[in-house]
């Protein structure tokens, strides 16, 4: 099993932000495995108990996949300083603490994981394990084929480059059109951004799949558990 530095994990997890959970660590209020931790290189894969202010987020839970169909008007963390409704409030019916595994954003709407397994969120969200997210997009105006292709072949945004990605034309409607657009990677609003850099802005997003999920007809608001086969398919 791969191991974390026990911040990141916290974070990933939907506790704290990464610099709130070294501050958790080190005021002692964390524990793994009934030790508590105070070192900032210590790793951990999930597995093991971990507590934090004495209630215990992994370890020894029921281990929990389900998808989300999100809405629009959802935050993808845990908690949100300007008190916004969150993923977690939609999912009813199940005693164990579970989190956003990657995120989604406000104004997005679409598939989203929760789940209250450390190193599945890992695999899922690592930039290395590459794990294709594929989306539809309403957008303004109608690419041409050289705008297309500087989107397959990577886009300079802000500070980076983004990896190829696949994109395609589904449906125009007027001076509009719809596009399907599949990347690896998850930086922020990077859909949105990509779109912008191409001068066609977005109007509506949604995540239809990760890797080899897809929403399938699972309605807006709605939930289910993802079952054997689907997580056999991620290689989980």
């Amino acid at each position: 099993m791969e191991q974390i530095r026990l911040q990141k994990y916290l974070a990933e997890v939907g506790i704290a932000s990464r610099r709130k959970s070294e501050e958790l660590i080190r005021d002692g209020f964390v524990k793994v495995n009934g030790i508590t931790v105070t070192e900032m290189g210590h790793r951990v894969t999930g597995e093991e108990a971990i507590e934090v202010n004495g209630k215990i987020i992994s370890g020894s839970q029921k281990k929990i996949y389900v998808m989300l169909n999100k809405p629009v008007g959802y935050i993808s963390t845990a908690k949100d300083q300007f008190g916004r409704p969150s993923v977690v409030e939609l999912i009813k019916g199940i005693s164990e603490r579970i989190y956003p595994v990657g995120r989604l954003d406000y104004d997005t709407s679409g598939l989203i994981i929760l789940s209250n397994d450390g190193e599945f969120t890992y695999k899922m969200t690592h930039p290395k394990h590459e794990i294709k997210k594929v989306y539809n997009a309403l957008i303004h105006g109608v690419p041409n084929q050289e705008e297309l292709r500087a989107v397959k072949n990577g886009l300079r945004i802000e500070d980076y480059i983004t990896s190829k990605a696949g994109i395609k034309i589904l449906d125009i409607e007027g001076d509009k059109c719809w596009v399907e657009i599949a990347i690896h990677e998850g930086k922020n609003r990077q859909v949105r951004k990509m779109c912008d850099a191409i001068g066609h802005p977005v109007i509506k997003l949604k995540r239809i799949a990760i890797g080899s999920l897809t929403l399938g007809d699972l309605k807006e608001g709605n939930w289910r558990y993802l079952n054997k086969k689907e997580l056999e398919a991620l290689n989980i």
